[in-house]
């Protein structure tokens, strides 16, 4: 599914206005995440017809505007659920002791998680001892609806790729006081906020094989999670294919791929997020770097 913009951010104008927009790069490696009022980015204004930036008439104007304030490239009336894959990368599943599942591993978040690149990560008062943790993973979002795809049509279904952060609450998830025998991954990652995502959505136009991206999650500049997108145990193709079948993928649905190795928990001291600390997931090239800052509730 190739809508007709190439990436589309969300932002406040220097006029103050709220407008979707297609960026002009000022280079080919230009991270939009660290777009700032000084930065002076350049947008096309894109006009959204019937409140669907996939909608056939959705198109970029030649109106330019300059970039205020970056959003999410997303909101939560647009986002009718986060679809999540677990246990995907091999060393992932190595370091919390799991094997690979013969099928993906799926849970889902509320769109009530979803939060702005910039947006503090808020943890709530129930999850604030020592168990805040990131997750970065290549996302995408569902650009028509999908019901029984083939991996061989999966593509013709995404709408574009961004970053995202499946914020985690591991004592909730994996603690038996709390979670029982089984991980309860509905709960410690169902929070609000806990669903980062941003600084754009990059079309498969300009996409084409996301198996050549780069994930990497940094925690106040400390380089944590470092992967190929080509290590994905279920490719893509896959997931499209097994989290339809005999369930509608709506419009505006965001999946979730799964997280690398490196994650605070598994660490040999591990190590959980505190107010203050900044976690960066980025994405190269052409997606860039999703930004939040945490603070407890």
């Amino acid at each position: 599914m190739t809508p007709n913009w190439d990436r589309l951010i969300r932002f406040i104008a220097t006029d103050g206005r709220e407008l979707r927009g297609q960026p002009i790069l000022p280079s080919s490696d230009f991270d939009i995440g660290t777009t700032t009022e000084a930065t002076g980015l350049k947008a096309k204004v894109i006009k959204v017809a019937n409140g669907d930036i996939f909608d056939g008439a959705t198109q970029v104007t030649d109106e330019e505007v300059t970039v205020k304030k970056l959003l999410g490239p997303v909101t939560v009336d647009e986002v009718p659920i986060i679809r999540c894959i677990g246990l995907n990368f091999i060393k992932h599943i190595q370091e919390g002791g799991r094997t690979l599942p013969p099928h993906p591993s799926t849970f889902i978040k509320a769109n009530t998680c979803l939060q702005d690149h910039e947006g503090p990560i808020v943890i709530p008062k129930i999850a604030q001892d020592n168990q805040a943790d990131y997750e970065g993973e290549l996302c995408f979002i569902i650009g028509k609806d999908c019901k029984d795809a083939s991996e061989a049509d999966a593509f013709d279904y995404i709408g574009g790729y961004l970053s995202g952060n499946d914020v985690s609450s591991r004592k909730w998830q994996r603690d038996p006081a709390l979670a029982g025998t089984v991980p309860q991954w509905n709960f410690s990652k169902g929070f609000d906020t806990y669903a980062p995502l941003g600084p754009q959505i990059v079309s498969t136009k300009v996409i084409p094989d996301p198996s050549k991206l780069t994930l990497q999650t940094r925690v106040n500049g400390d380089l944590r999670q470092n992967s190929g997108i080509d290590d994905l145990c279920f490719k893509i193709p896959q997931l499209v294919a097994f989290c339809s079948q005999g369930t509608t993928l709506k419009k505006g649905t965001v999946v979730m791929t799964g997280t690398c190795a490196g994650v605070g928990y598994a660490m040999k001291e591990p190590q959980f997020l505190k107010p203050g600390d900044v976690v960066e997931v980025s994405i190269t090239p052409q997606i860039g770097t999703l930004r939040n800052t945490v603070e407890f509730a």
